[in-house]
């Protein structure tokens, strides 16, 4: 199907087909290699070779983009997926079509009985998971207590993060599942509501997710150590649990997560919508979304803030506090000419809006990849106005593509001009989208440790031995050579899903579509 996919792409461009993609997530970079956009941007494929990285454009900007972000589309209209589908099913034998339309198709007198395995499959995978948990912390967590000798608490901390707290939930949850659970007829069920009732409590996760790949580093130094892994072996033992090594023990809390909207998209499709449980089911599959939509976000956060450490640590002349010390997030980057009073003086400059504030920064006239800290502007204080082609009061000064920034105390102003109207339009889109961001950080509580900022600084430092000079690890401004195709980026798209390893079956509709129900791509 890879090979399907790759010709036919390929075949649609070479054909002079204008293709265009539909960006899934943010694509935000300091790489002006890189093609940055927004979820939702529509994007023109030019070129589709490479299976990682495509070529892409927007409006005038040209670059790589990671091909796992967007979803094409052909002649802006048709989703590529359905085409691919189309593709793949004349290949499926008709028998197993025929199966399918026999599962699938809408009000089958089997609908109610599809329905009962569904109720049935949640219903036994909750209980096995209680078990799972049950066993990490009654058969790991309680023996590597007893030890002290092996175990530092710290160090209990970062193996199994917060699974203690997610055990109590879910068996909180199993019982309130339990309650609703009709053990005689179980397609009547109606279990929508506990999803929904507990849906905030789902967000604990986000923690234990974030924290996993630190468990797997810390568990594999043990593992290298004979004590460590005879001990393992001997909790596993003592506990009666099943041949499944402890770091497959811990990612089931990850694939768990992960799993609900896949179940509750399942049983969505089998219950009538005169049934009672199916506008609470249909509530229920957009929460868990929502659920591991925020903890995707929150993921690619954390790993963002060792990006944003490294481009903190490669300006010159860094004055003040470090970026990390208020903002998390590269919301948008571009040139905009900054005029400044009294003289109204114009000056090119590099900005860069995060959430919170704005960094601006002077590129050096001959090596254009070095750039030199200005200042910078706090956005919560700032209210942002959009200014009409002409004179501008303010500055008393004709201008074009302008807008501005001034404080609510009124004693900063900051008028900034754009090349284009589109390129206007595009920054006042960001600052949007900035305030946005922190009222929806605020809303949800996330913010970083002091210990992730530091840690994060402390890694872009070490990347900058003092006494060496510092070098931007691509040359930040090779797009003015307007290459047509620079080197690919050397790194592979940074995914920001977690990969789970789900058990081969049938193809269905439904395992086909996962990769539009939730951003945890298979």
């Amino acid at each position: 199907m890879g090979v399907q996919h790759g010709s036919s792409r390929t075949q649609l461009i070479s054909d002079g087909s204008v293709v265009y993609a539909e960006a899934l997530w943010d694509h935000v970079t300091m790489d002006d290699q890189e093609l940055g956009f927004k979820a939702g941007d529509v994007i023109e494929v030019v070129d589709a070779t490479n299976k990682e990285w495509w070529w892409g454009r927007i409006m005038d900007s040209e670059g790589w983009f990671p091909a796992s972000f967007v979803r094409l589309r052909v002649n802006q209209d048709e989703p590529m997926e359905e085409y691919l589908a189309h593709l793949e099913e004349t290949q499926t034998g008709a028998e197993d079509r025929a199966g399918l339309g026999l599962l699938l198709g809408p009000g089958l007198p089997c609908k109610e009985q599809m329905r009962t395995n569904v109720i049935n499959e949640i219903m036994s995978t909750e209980r096995d998971y209680i078990k799972h948990l049950k066993d990490i912390c009654e058969g790991y967590i309680k023996q590597c207590r007893k030890r002290t000798d092996m175990f530092t608490e710290e160090q209990l901390r970062t193996i199994f993060g917060n699974i203690e707290e997610i055990y109590r939930f879910q068996r909180k949850f199993l019982k309130g599942l339990e309650k609703k659970f009709n053990k005689e007829q179980p397609h009547l069920s109606e279990i929508g509501c506990c999803f929904l009732e507990h849906q905030t409590d789902f967000q604990i996760y986000s923690e234990y997710c974030n924290n996993h790949p630190n468990a797997c580093v810390q568990l594999s130094k043990l593992m290298k150590v004979n004590k460590y892994v005879f001990f393992f072996e001997a909790c596993r033992l003592l506990q009666k649990m099943i041949d499944i090594s402890l770091d497959g023990f811990l990612l089931t809390p990850v694939q768990k997560i992960c799993k609900y909207p896949l179940q509750l998209a399942e049983l969505l499709k089998y219950t009538n919508p005169q049934h009672r449980d199916y506008k609470d089911v249909e509530a229920a599959l957009n929460a868990m979304k929502n659920v591991a939509r925020l903890i995707n976000e929150r993921k690619r956060r954390l790993e963002n803030i060792d990006k944003i450490a490294q481009w903190q640590s490669c300006i010159e002349d860094w004055e003040g506090e470090d970026v990390l010390s208020r903002s998390s997030d590269l919301i948008f980057s571009g040139e905009l000419t900054k005029l400044s009073q009294p003289q109204a003086k114009s000056q090119q400059r590099m900005f860069f809006l995060f959430d919170h504030q704005m960094v601006y920064c002077k590129k050096d006239l001959l090596r254009r990849d070095m750039l030199y800290y200005k200042g910078r502007v706090d956005m919560d204080h700032m209210e942002v106005i959009d200014v009409e082609d002409g004179k501008e009061k303010d500055f008393n000064i004709s201008v074009k593509n302008a807008l501005k920034l001034r404080s609510q105390a009124g004693d900063e102003v900051h008028l900034l001009c754009a090349k284009k109207p589109e390129h206007k339009q595009r920054w006042l889109q960001a600052f949007a989208d900035e305030r946005i961001q922190v009222q929806h950080d605020r809303e949800t509580g996330f913010s970083l440790t002091e210990v992730q900022k530091k840690q994060a600084m402390l890694n872009a430092c070490k990347s900058h031995p003092a006494g060496k000079p510092k070098a931007v690890t691509r040359p930040y401004y090779d797009f003015l050579l307007r290459q047509k195709h620079p080197s690919l980026p050397t790194a592979l798209p940074q995914q920001q899903v977690f990969m789970l390893a789900e058990p081969k079956r049938k193809t269905s509709t439904f395992w086909h579509n996962i990769g539009r129900l939730t951003p945890f791509k298979k």
